[in-house]
């Protein structure tokens, strides 16, 4: 029977935990990624390792904005959603009353 997209993707969650449990050395097992990363900077900066600095610094704070952006949003929507809700149960007591 083929897996849906949930049961796909706590599969692949349950194989991930399990991976990780299972790996001694965190560090060195993720060291060819950083190292993968920052080559990738030092290329966009064709070899000036303050410049990479920069686009490294510049590149994390740009996923920093976008995860405030993101909260924000998603503080925004709770917020509209709370007062919805407040409105609506007022709207009820009103009609009952």
């Amino acid at each position: 029977m083929a897996l849906t997209a949930t049961e796909r993707q706590l599969s692949a969650s349950i194989a991930a935990h399990e991976s990780w449990a299972n790996t001694e050395n965190r560090t060195a097992r993720t060291a060819p990624a950083r190292a993968a990363l920052d080559q990738k900077f030092l290329d966009a900066a064709d070899g000036d390792p303050v410049r990479a600095a920069h686009l490294r610094k510049a590149h994390f704070a740009r996923l920093a904005l976008k995860s405030a952006q993101s909260r924000r949003k998603a503080r925004e929507l709770t917020e509209a959603a709370d007062q919805a809700e407040a409105e609506l149960t007022e709207a009820g007591e009103r009609l009952a009353g």
